[in-house]
């Protein structure tokens, strides 16, 4: 599949702006639609796209392991680069170890690749969620967190990968009213997504130096690289590869600056690499895209 930088980028640009003008002038807080779109929109979609998509255990064993090999090689990474510098890890790691996979990642390859790719990556997303509410907690806070589990086993978003994960492998029939109201209702979910984006942003600041572009560097470069040696050592090939390979390499999650915020860390580091990560994505996005079928 060809990336189209206009097709892929247009609607996302607008939806983001959008988001950011009316966050200003009305001085409104994207918690709420965060909230709406990831505990009811986002279900729908999940449910709906892994009940009518084939997929398969060795699948999500695969994924997750290319889904861990970057995370735990970002770790690395982070305490090296924490150590070198004399930071402190819990300030800098968040934004390399977590991408956007979800709020940007789901819209992007749904626009690119249809349910076939939305799929892929709302798995890479959700076995990152994971990671996020345990190690990303323990590396905020310093330790283990029951909290953090007990998130994750309260997120309608991980039951909707599971069921639906559990409807499609042990081929249970859903009624087709069912699949067309989760249909119906999933369709915004990835508008809303982009669109909270663009709020996020009117709330975090700038800072930028040396070590917000080598953040921002480390998050896009190494990204692809760890995304293109996990497609190795798993075998993927075709779809699967460029999913991962882009996935790997998007923008800074949103959570990876909530974390420090929620657990009172200098969050000034994670917001700039964030933002300016995000901004970026215009072009890093479609490099990423080129990069990954011109190394398959």
């Amino acid at each position: 599949m060809i990336f189209n930088p206009v097709a892929i980028l247009f609607p996302l640009l607008l939806l983001i702006a959008g988001g950011y003008v009316i966050a200003r002038i009305f001085s409104l807080s994207e918690g709420p639609l965060v909230r709406v779109v990831t505990d009811f929109f986002m279900p729908l979609l999940v449910f709906h796209s892994f009940c009518t998509t084939p997929t398969s255990i060795s699948q999500v064993i695969r994924v997750f392991g290319a889904v861990s090999l970057v995370v735990g090689l970002f770790l690395i990474l982070s305490w090296l680069y924490c150590r070198i510098f004399q930071l402190e890890m819990k300030a800098v790691a968040p934004p390399l170890l977590f991408m956007n996979a979800g709020f940007l990642g789901i819209p992007v390859m749904k626009l690119w690749g249809g349910l076939a790719a939305m799929n892929l990556i709302v798995l890479y997303d959700q076995l990152q969620t994971f990671y996020i509410f345990t190690l990303g907690i323990v590396v905020v806070t310093g330790k283990f967190s029951w909290k953090g589990l007990k998130e994750i086993i309260q997120t309608p978003l991980i039951w909707s990968v599971v069921l639906g994960l559990g409807f499609n492998l042990f081929q249970i029939p859903v009624h087709q009213a069912i699949l067309s109201g989760f249909a119906f209702g999933g369709d915004v979910a990835p508008a809303l997504a982009v669109f909270t984006i663009g709020m996020s942003l009117h709330r975090y600041r700038i800072t930028v130096n040396g070590h917000v572009v080598a953040g921002v560097m480390m998050r896009f470069i190494l990204g692809f690289l760890f995304g293109w040696l996990s497609c190795w050592l798993f075998n993927f090939t075709g779809l699967t590869r460029t999913v991962v390979i882009v996935a790997s390499s998007l923008p800074s999650a949103v959570f990876s600056a909530v974390l420090p915020i929620r657990y009172g860390v200098d969050s000034r580091f994670a917001s700039s690499v964030l933002v300016v990560s995000t901004l970026l994505s215009v072009v890093t996005l479609p490099l990423a895209f080129y990069l990954s079928e011109l190394t398959g």
